[in-house]
């Protein structure tokens, strides 16, 4: 996560360097999800034919010499084609990892090295932005740095005794049921795909059009995602407690509040970094928020389909998000970035006030319990997640009928 955290932010820098615009890098931006999503569908295939190890060394490889390229090929066509395939491996790598660690525990501790395994990565990606401050984006060095991250964080698992788990990824429900099951999860999810991949991809773009320095820059994209380590646990202890749709209203109305405070603050660094602070820590409870949402209108057999079928969804929204929020900065300006994050914050809002017109509140005593799973995660993390929820309610009722 620090060589991967690092070349989200180093596309931005870079991009500004050579003079490549909004549009071309959003689309730059879009290509990495576009390849996650391939990614995420197809490396179980993969797997199944040539085996776990093979594909995880051969992602690894790719994604390593992928890292490399960006700076010998100045050309926003081939930085696309370069992050789609980066993406492609960076969803493998999940898939790989997120089977190795669900093979590995057990029902009393998937919730713990779920947890675990997020806040690894919001904490990778964090630190990333540190490493940034270290080299030059005008040179090679960072993208250097960033190869030799991600190669060396193979050692330990091609070199590992443990066996190989079995990867399976379960086919996704249909658009038309998930919709009938969750409409504001469907609808929440595609919109809250396009937040995500426009605050990690085109925040450093922002900052670059502002004028801001690389050090900034850094600052201000890891604080997009450091907000997520603080507000992830009361928000998920508040969503287990009154109705999730409350708590997915108000979260998507705050971080659109602090959007509004970021487009207004102009080059006041200290507002630029609270909206990015309370926006960017909005966005990864909202993810977990609306997948237990999801899965408390689902049966434990569905829930597998809808996490794979949420997962195409966000992707869907993650793709779209960046192309539309370059458009508009390279129309009406930079700030358009916090327009189009405050703009896509309202939606889900406005959408979950809507929704809680049109459907009873289910008692609080039966809702799955909530889990901290970032956005971008695989269906094989948010499979596990929905299961341990399912589990973790079911057996609190066992619970609460011996005690009766």
């Amino acid at each position: 996560m620090l060589g991967n955290g690092m070349q989200f932010t180093l596309m931005g820098l870079r991009g500004d360097i050579e003079g490549f615009s909004a549009p071309e890098l959003g689309i730059i931006t879009s290509g990495y999800f576009a390849g996650f999503l391939v990614g995420a569908r197809y490396t179980p295939v993969l797997i199944s034919r040539v085996g776990h190890v093979r594909v995880f060394g051969a992602l690894g490889g790719l994604m390593s010499a992928g890292l490399i390229a960006f700076p010998l090929l100045a050309d926003p066509w081939a930085w696309t084609a370069l992050r789609v395939m980066l993406g492609f491996c960076m969803s493998g790598i999940y898939v790989t990892a997120e089977s190795w660690l669900n093979a590995q525990s057990t029902n009393e501790t998937r919730g713990k090295i779920l947890a675990a395994y997020m806040i690894c990565q919001t904490v990778g990606i964090i630190g990333a932005q540190w490493l940034l401050t270290l080299g030059d984006a005008a040179t090679s060095v960072l993208f250097i740095g960033a190869s030799i991250l991600v190669s060396v964080s193979f050692a330990p698992i091609l070199l590992s005794a443990s066996p190989a788990p079995a990867t399976t990824v379960s086919r996704p429900m249909s658009l038309k049921d998930l919709f009938s099951s969750s409409p504001l999860g469907a609808v929440g999810i595609f919109f809250l795909g396009a937040i995500y991949a426009t605050q990690s991809g085109m925040g450093a773009v922002f900052g670059g059009q502002t004028g801001m320095t690389a050090n900034a820059i850094s600052l201000f994209v890891a604080a997009l995602f450091a907000g997520a380590l603080v507000f992830q646990y009361p928000i998920g202890w508040l969503s287990d407690r009154i109705d999730r749709r409350k708590v997915i209203c108000g979260s998507a109305a705050i971080g659109g509040g602090f959007c509004m405070i970021g487009f207004f603050a102009g080059d006041n660094e200290f507002a630029l970094l609270a909206a990015a602070f309370i926006a960017g820590g909005m966005t990864t409870p909202l993810y977990a928020l609306l997948l237990a949402y999801t899965n408390d209108y689902l049966t434990s057999d569905e829930m597998p389909g809808a996490s794979g079928g949420l997962v195409f969804v966000f992707g869907a929204g993650a793709i779209l998000g960046p192309l539309l929020t370059g458009w508009a900065m390279e129309v009406t300006g930079p700030f358009a970035f916090w327009l189009s994050l405050g703009a896509t914050f309202a939606v889900i809002a406005v959408y979950a006030l809507y929704r809680m017109t049109q459907r009873a509140q289910m008692p609080v005593e039966e809702t799955d319990s909530y889990i901290s799973v970032v956005p971008g995660a695989t269906p094989v993390a948010a499979e596990a997640a929905s299961a341990w929820a399912a589990d973790n309610v079911e057996a609190d009722v066992a619970d609460d009928r011996a005690t009766a």
